[in-house]
């Protein structure tokens, strides 16, 4: 039996003042993600959901329970491991893009590989024309649509070849006919890739794509047989 991507067990997430507990984001959240597995994970506003991308991204900690990432513990790890494995094992992909705007396109996808030790500049050429985007490597990101930019993270995320991309409303910032391209190509590459992807989304276009639709309510993540 493969080893899970991403194994969550019991996880809590308590946000304090005073030594007093006064949210409680987590509730005890358990999940697991298989090898090139994309998963949606529904839920309103305060549910938990970027909470729990936030613990298994390790830049933030759990008040108790486990987080593993392709079998390591992101506690034992330490912040350097933490890391290292987001440089070189995670992607990202953020509502609005998270560009650097003085960075080209190419660049900014190539800066991706070089974080992560690989010096290796046609890698994210190909990664850019995969995404669509042969002969506009040079832009900057206020030359391009909103769709682009996006296929520019696309692009950005799974340029290192990740076990794992974490996409956080993904669509979000895009209208519905953008978003469903943007889906499609995310989820696309990943199954190309045998890369899993646990997106946190508020579409109903994503269960056109998803392996599994996860909902979560009140920090608690359970399986759902179908889209809100």
């Amino acid at each position: 039996m493969n080893t899970p991507v991403v194994r969550v067990v019991d996880l809590w997430k308590e946000y304090r003042e005073n030594g007093q507990a006064v949210t409680q984001a987590l509730r005890g959240a358990n999940l697991e993600v298989a090898p090139g597995e994309v998963v949606a994970l529904f839920g309103k506003s305060g549910s938990g959901k970027t909470t729990l991308l936030n613990l298994l991204a390790g830049l933030d900690r759990p008040t108790r329970g486990t987080v593993e990432i392709n079998g390591r513990c992101l506690e034992q790890l330490g912040e350097a491991g933490r890391t290292e494995l987001r440089r070189s094992r995670l992607g990202f992909i953020f509502q609005f893009f998270n560009l650097l705007p003085t960075l080209t396109a190419y660049e900014n996808v190539f800066l991706a590989l070089e974080l992560a030790g690989r010096i290796q500049p046609q890698a994210a050429r190909d990664a850019l024309e995969r995404v669509g985007l042969k002969g506009k490597e040079h832009r900057y990101p206020h030359e391009l649509s909103g769709g682009e930019q996006q296929r520019v993270a696309v692009a950005r995320a799974i340029v290192k070849e990740p076990s794992l991309i974490l996409a956080d409303e993904p669509t979000g910032n895009l209208d519905t006919a953008t978003g469903d391209q943007i889906l499609q190509l995310i989820t696309e590459r990943c199954r190309q890739g045998g890369t899993s992807l646990l997106m946190v989304t508020h579409t109903p276009l994503a269960c056109r794509y998803a392996d599994r639709i996860l909902k979560m309510v009140d920090g608690v993540v359970t399986e759902d047989e179908k889209c809100r």
